[in-house]
């Protein structure tokens, strides 16, 4: 396959209750999905007729293996998913209460196969070559998938697209300054960057999007999108700062929408679509995620998107 999108971080089965509205202790029965951040993200540009891969890992388990036909169902190659013996391939269980903004319990002690990836398990010429690298914030919480991270973004020498989700998740970080020094080396070493205010906050140290995106170009970034959830989305260059409005939508469930934003950015980007487009794009694929329960087995097609948009 030749590859398009390249994404490095998390993986991980996902268990929605089919009870909506009650607190997980009263949840009687799950429904399972693919999840994880940088595993979502390639599952929606694929949606999207991309040809991407996950590099990650999982445990010698069932899980393990699900993740993997689960991908190759999804069209994304898992040929770069990796084993890690001892360890679990993570399960994380959602509460749909607040349906806009669920708690997560992860189950990834005492670590997750994806936080030790390393350097002999990246295929160093798609790092370099891939149209589009995808690292989160997240792949920089621990070691060794920290210094792999790091010198992934090195050898990949800064050429686009290289888009880091900053995707700050405080369970995983010992502290918001650790996170803002790892996340903020990330910065110098991507060209585009794309989080919520919270997570750009964390970053720049300003949750105001406006200042917050200023703050991300002039540390050489050349596309900054910051997610206001109800009032939008900002897009800036140094061209020029534009905010996308919001897409109503009736809230089934917030996770998977910012992985559907996610994969449509990618799509965009890969089509050589200008900001604007592409926040606006995105913003409708996010939309039609929170729209549904789970987050994969969710990602709209490009008829869908383009349906909502008309």
């Amino acid at each position: 396959m030749n590859l398009e999108v390249l994404t490095v971080g998390r993986v991980g089965v996902d268990l929605y209750p089919e009870q909506s509205g009650v607190p997980l202790a009263g949840v009687r029965t799950f429904a399972k999905s693919l999840g994880g951040t940088a595993t979502n993200v390639a599952v929606a540009a694929a949606r999207l007729g991309r040809r991407g891969a996950v590099l990650t890992k999982v445990g010698p388990d069932g899980f393990g293996e699900y993740v993997r036909e689960a991908l190759r169902g999804f069209g994304v190659d898992p040929s770069h998913v990796g084993t890690e013996p001892g360890l679990l391939t993570p399960v994380v269980f959602c509460a749909l209460d607040p349906p806009a903004d669920p708690p997560l319990v992860f189950y990834r002690l005492p670590t997750a196969p994806d936080l030790t990836v390393r350097p002999e398990d990246v295929p160093w010429d798609v790092v370099r070559d891939v149209p589009l690298l995808w690292v989160t914030g997240t792949g920089v919480s621990a070691e060794p998938a920290r210094a792999t991270q790091r010198e992934i973004l090195r050898h990949r020498g800064r050429r686009a697209h290289t888009v880091l989700d900053l995707d700050y998740r405080p369970v995983f970080w010992p502290d918001v300054a650790t996170a803002r020094r790892e996340i903020g080396w990330m910065l110098d070493h991507v060209t585009v960057a794309v989080g919520n205010r919270t997570e750009v906050e964390v970053a720049v140290g300003v949750a105001d999007p406006e200042e917050a995106a200023r703050r991300l170009l002039d540390r050489g970034v050349e596309l900054a999108v910051v997610k206001k959830g109800g009032d939008g989305v900002l897009v800036a260059t140094r061209d020029g700062v534009w905010t996308v409005p919001p897409r109503p939508v009736d809230v089934v469930c917030g996770l998977g929408a910012g992985d559907a934003f996610g994969g449509a950015l990618a799509h965009g980007l890969l089509s050589g679509w200008g900001p604007v487009r592409v926040a606006r794009y995105a913003n409708a694929a996010g939309a039609l995620v929170a729209g549904r329960l789970a987050c994969a087995d969710a990602m709209p097609t490009l008829d869908e998107i383009e349906e909502f948009l008309s």
